[in-house]
Order: C-alpha cells, then sequence, then structure tokens
C-alpha cells in the first residue's frame, strides 16, 4: 500500500494530472463561465416539450444528470439524457437538443446527431474538436468550443456543465445563476484546503473513506429529488480512477425492490462498503427518516457504512460539494494501491475492437 500522507509519492503516481485538474476545479468552472460569456444561443420555437442531452462517458451525460437533479424544482421541462446510438420518437421541432462530446469522435453521440438534425429540433453543440465540430460549422449550428487539454473527459466538468446552465438562463428557461456558481467556485477552494495531497489522512476525509475501501465494493446510495446524480458520478468515478466495480441506487426507490436483497449471505454483503449521500437541508423529512432506517439496518450487515455530508448555502453548491469530494476519494482509492487513476485502458480496448 501506498503512504498517503506521503504527498510526493501521491502525485508521481498521478501521472497524468488528475489530482491537479481537481484541485483546480474552483479555476475550471470560472473559465467556464467565461467561455460561454459571449455565447448567442439560439432562438427558441415558441413551444418547447422537452431538454435532450445527447451524450455518454464522465463528463457528457453526467453535466445533464447534474442539470437535472439542480434545476428539479425549477425547470419546467422534462430532462432526458440519451446515451445511446438512436433517439426516441418524441424528438421533433418542439425539442431543445445539447450534444455533447469532449472529444467529438463519440460514436453514439454522432449518430444520435445525425437523427436528431432530421427532427428540425433546435440543437446546440458542445465540444473540443473532431466530427462534431465539424458537423455544427457545416450546417450552421450554434456550437461552443471547450479546451482541449484536460487530459480525459471525466475531468471537464466545469467547460459542460456551467455553460449549459449559464446558456439555459439566457435562453430565459431558468434564473441567473452567478452567484451561486460563485458561491460553489469558493467552495472548491475552501474543500481544497481539506483534501489535497498535502492535507495528512487524519485531517483530510477523502483519504480516509480511500483507505477504508481497500478491499471492498462501493455501493452508493443518494436520494431523489437531489442527490440522483451525485450518486451515478461517484459510481462512475469508481470505474474511470478507482478502477473498480461500484453500483448506486436512490431513496426511496430501492426500499421497494432492491433493499430486499439485503437478506443475501453474509458473506456477500460483507463485501459492501456503502457510502450514504446525506444533504439535510435539500432532502424532505421523510428521506432523511429513510436513511436514518438505511443506515441503521446497513450498519449491522455490510462491512463498512459511511455517511457524507453535503456542504454550502445554495441547491448549486450542496451538490457539487459532494460531486468534488466523491472525486477525490476515487482518485485517493487506486494511489493507495500504487494504481494512476488516469488510464482507461479497458475503455481504450473497446474502441480498438470497434474499429477492427
Amino acid at each position: 500500500m501506498i503512504d498517503l500522507n506521503d504527498a510526493k509519492k501521491i502525485r508521481e503516481l498521478d501521472s497524468m494530472g488528475s489530482l491537479i485538474t481537481t484541485e483546480n476545479y474552483d479555476k475550471q468552472f470560472a473559465e467556464g463561465m467565461e467561455l460561454v460569456k459571449d455565447f448567442v444561443v439560439p432562438e427558441l420555437p415558441d413551444k418547447v416539450d422537452e431538454l435532450v442531452l445527447l451524450g455518454t462517458g464522465g463528463g457528457s451525460s453526467i453535466s445533464g444528470g447534474m442539470i437535472r437533479s439542480l434545476l428539479f424544482d425549477e425547470l419546467k421541462l422534462p430532462v432526458i439524457i440519451n446515451q445511446g446510438y438512436n433517439i426516441p420518437a418524441f424528438v421533433d421541432e418542439h425539442s431543445l437538443i445539447f450534444v455533447v462530446s469532449h472529444s467529438g469522435n463519440t460514436e453514439e453521440t454522432l449518430n444520435a446527431l445525425s437523427q436528431a438534425m432530421e427532427t428540425g429540433a433546435t440543437i446546440i453543440a458542445i465540444t473540443a474538436g473532431g466530427k462534431l465540430k465539424e458537423i455544427a460549422q457545416q450546417n450552421n449550428i450554434p456550437l461552443l468550443i471547450v479546451p482541449a487539454d484536460i487530459g480525459h473527459p471525466r475531468r471537464d466538468l466545469g467547460y459542460i456543465f456551467i455553460p449549459m446552465l449559464v446558456m439555459l438562463t439566457k435562453m430565459g428557461l431558468i434564473s441567473d445563476k452567478t452567484a451561486d456558481i460563485e458561491e460553489t467556485i469558493a467552495l472548491f477552494t475552501e474543500l481544497n484546503k481539506q483534501y489535497n495531497p498535502e492535507v495528512p489522512v487524519e485531517n483530510n476525509l477523502a483519504k480516509q473513506i480511500a483507505q477504508e475501501l481497500y478491499g471492498y465494493i462501493p455501493l452508493i446510495y443518494g436520494s431523489l429529488d437531489n442527490l440522483d446524480a451525485v450518486a451515478w458520478r461517484w459510481k462512475n468515478q469508481f470505474g474511470e480512477n478507482s478502477k473498480l466495480m461500484a453500483f448506486w441506487n436512490v431513496i426511496p426507490n430501492l426500499h421497494h425492490d432492491e433493499a430486499v436483497g439485503w437478506d443475501m449471505p453474509q458473506e456477500l454483503i460483507k463485501m459492501f462498503y456503502l457510502i450514504m449521500l446525506r444533504d439535510d437541508v435539500l432532502d424532505s423529512e421523510k428521506i432523511k427518516k429513510r436513511k436514518d432506517i438505511t443506515v441503521q439496518i446497513l450498519s449491522e450487515r455490510m462491512g463498512k457504512v459511511r455517511q457524507v455530508y453535503a456542504t454550502g448555502k445554495s441547491r448549486l453548491a450542496r451538490l457539487f460539494s459532494l460531486v468534488y469530494l466523491g472525486d477525490f476519494v476515487t482518485l485517493y482509492t487506486p494511489i493507495y494501491r500504487g494504481v494512476d487513476p488516469t488510464p482507461v485502458e479497458v475503455i481504450n480496448l473497446f474502441k480498438r475492437k470497434m474499429a477492427e
């Protein structure tokens, strides 16, 4: 095992700078605001029926999920995250579509875009280049070009999520979120002082969780209507960063099906490490009670149970406080095992085989 008090060794193992990128989320989110400042949004039809995000992977689809969670009580449009090759039948001239691919070459997204372009939908493209950039320029699709040098798409939330949020404001679909974004940026700066590699394990919650996770399977429970996308983000980051299979679900839904699985054989359920995401400001009293009961039951059954709590004032800041913790946890988890968190060899293997 690697000593997580050894900041120099941690940074040496992180060969592509994922920790530095995470530490700089405050700067990235500020840059995201600057990127979209002068962006001219398209004129919407008199009637918009839904917001559809075409995109897959760590940065694109999760940005749509965060939009849906953040704006649950405000945006008067359903948010559909479309990660496959095809678009649903309801997409038409009354649909607003964000098509997102950092590389610009995600084949599922490009295929879905080709179908969407036949519907008359209002489309906005967000990419760093590739075929998506070419298609957008050739077809006069409003295009936001984001920085290409971030290494991996899962590290670009500030360049994807923030522009989408600002665009929705510019289109008159939501209220201005500038103050909330600024609070979130300031919160990143403060939380980085708690989670960065130079902070010792005894004072670093992210490192503590990473060490505790060794030998366990991560299980992340969020909740509706606030923490579903955050739980999804943690699960995805355990896969890409930590090289671990992980699972997630949401309360109250899981109490009607998955919870019965808690009666699995003891030797199996003891393999799980439960991370309960909590927001005692945004969660209703019923949701808080359900989480309390869940923790009570599973503390006696699972290998370990850890509750983590949102901080901040605005809904935006509180959601991203948990995202930020999760990103650090999932980076320290492989480093503790002596594994570089950034390479994604299995994804590259799939791409090579698909190209054969």
